[in-house]
This record gives structure tokens, sequence and C-alpha cells, in this order.
């Protein structure tokens, strides 16, 4: 009789724990997601920390008569104070608000229109027509300043080359009120394609059969569209609603391209043009910092208040 003997296997042979390999199954995701957080910490996360810190400093003169010295120190919250109460930078926010109130409901409502007509059956050259719109938006906006500002020249303008010729004079697009439509005018040029694409985008992800159903019961296209289309996108007009907002309130390349151009345009038209000169033109980093951080703590409050607002009047008070 022959008798078997099981050969216990060598270790290398053995099943790892259950523990060992659950412990590095769960660092995969953190491997992945670790240059990413590196970025956001070190281009960030610090920037905006040592914008906190330095806007709590400042130049003290120390020492009396013509041996004073400007030393670096800490000034607490004197920088605040001199930002919130600075005529310059309050008159460039009432600039913004002004401007704000002119591009917004502009860019919004033809982004929702060109959305909507896109998206009605039996369109011709769709995507041509997407594309088109959507164009303007990869032109960078220092270029789009440029060009417009050219065409707004007297001396360049075809305009005014057909209003002189009509009669009419030489149109100031420089001037008040007019400048600030010149502006909401670039804005709408190239913003209108980026928030028509997201628009669009979730009127293409509505299921058809509400359509459908909407027609079968009598309804036209255009109360499809403004009463179907237009509450099921809100959540997209929220978004983009929020983005024009931010974007607002950080206007600086289209008055900074088209100071050069006029007089209209001073240093310190908006406020992160205050803030620049500020730091560049002034040396006074403090300051500037402590702007920043009023503007984007502002920002930051007034988008939330806002997206809580909007949240409420999209998805019910229980939200």
């Amino acid at each position: 009789m022959t008798v078997t003997v099981a050969r216990t296997p060598p270790l290398t042979d053995r099943p790892k724990p259950a523990r060992r390999r659950s412990h590095r199954s769960s660092l995969v995701p953190w491997m992945f997601a670790a240059p990413a957080i590196l970025f956001f910490v070190v281009f960030l996360i610090i920037p905006i920390g040592y914008s906190i810190y330095l806007s709590f400093r400042g130049f003290r003169v120390e020492g009396g008569g013509a041996f004073g010295r400007r030393v670096e120190t800490w000034i607490g919250f004197d920088n605040y104070a001199a930002a919130l109460t600075d005529p310059e930078f309050v008159a460039g926010l009432g600039r913004v608000l002004i401007y704000g109130v002119i591009a917004i409901p502009s860019v919004l409502g033809l982004a929702l229109l060109f959305a909507l007509l896109l998206d009605t059956p039996r369109v011709r050259a769709r995507s041509f027509s997407r594309t088109a719109i959507f164009i303007p938006y990869a032109v960078p906006g220092v270029i789009a300043s440029l060009l417009w500002g050219f065409l707004y020249l007297p001396s360049t303008s075809p305009v005014n080359f057909i209003a002189r010729e009509l009669g009419a004079g030489p149109l100031d697009f420089f001037g008040y009120p007019a400048l600030y439509f010149s502006l909401a005018n670039i804005a709408l040029w190239s913003g209108v394609g980026f928030n028509m694409i997201i628009i669009y985008t979730s009127l293409r992800a509505i299921p058809s059969e509400i359509y459908e159903a909407a027609r079968i019961d009598g309804a036209n296209e255009l109360q499809i569209a403004w009463r179907i289309k237009v509450p099921l996108v809100s959540p997209a007009l929220v978004l983009t609603g929020l983005f024009s907002v931010i974007g607002t309130l950080q206007l600086y390349s289209e008055p900074a391209t088209l100071r050069p151009m006029t007089t209209t345009i001073s240093s310190t038209w908006v406020p992160l043009m205050k803030i620049y000169q500020e730091a560049f033109m002034n040396d006074n980093l403090g300051g500037a910092a402590a702007a920043s951080v009023v503007l984007a703590g502002g920002i930051l409050l007034f988008s939330l208040v806002l997206l809580r607002f909007f949240q409420r009047r999209t998805f019910g008070e229980n939200s």
C-alpha cells in the first residue's frame, strides 16, 4: 500500500492575506489622484495662503528725519480698511456692476435662443451653425479686444465711415454710456458660443418622448420650447449664469487692451486694473493682496448666495 504525504507549499506560494491586498487596493485611487492634488496644492492653495499672508503686511518708516528706513512689517487689517475705503476701487466695482447688467442678460439670452433654435426639428446645417457660433470663443480675449478696438476707432471703423457718408457724423464708441455697450459687445461676441454649447448639450439630454407627447396634445414648437425645454434646462442656465457672474467680476483684459485707444478708460477702471497698478506700479503688494482677497471673497459669497437662490427656485424649497 502506497501512502501519499501532502506536501506543504513553500511560503512564496501561499496566498497573501486579504488585509494586505485590500490595503494596497485602497492606495490605487490616491496614486492616480496624487498629481492633481499636488498641482492643486502648489498652484492654488499655496498662492492663496501666501496672498492672505501678504495682505496683513505692509511698509512702515522706522526712524525719524532723513535717516528713516522703509521696513516691511505686520500691519493687521490696515490694508483691508484701505481697500474697502478706496474710492477708485469702489468706483471700479460700480462700473463692473453696470457692465454686468448689460452683458450677462444679453449673453445668456442669445445663448439660450441659439440653443433652442439648433434643437428644433428639421433644422438645417446644425453642425455648421453650432461650430460657427462657438468659434469666437476660441479667440483669446486680448485678440478679440484688439479686433473690436480697431472697429471702434473713428479712423479705422467701417461703421463710422458709413455714418460719415450718410451725414450722421462719427460715432463715439468710447464715450459714456456707449463704452459699457462696446465692452459688452466683446463679451457677447466671445461668450455666447460657450454658454450655447452647455445649454444645447442639456437640451439634447432631454428624452424625445416628452416632446412627442406634447405634440400629440397639440403643443406647437414655441410652446414646447417655453413650457418644456426652458424649465428642464434651468440647471444649465444656473450654471452658465454663475460662470457669467464670476467672469464679469473678473473683468480685466477687455478694458486693459482698449485703454491705449482712449482716454475714457483709466488705469483703475475696474478692480483688477486697480489691483495690478497697486502691485506692479505702486509697489504695494500688501494692498494689492488685500484688495484681491476682498474681491475673491466677494465673488465667493455672491456666487454662493446666487447658487442657493436659484437652487431653491429650480429644485424646490427642500433642496
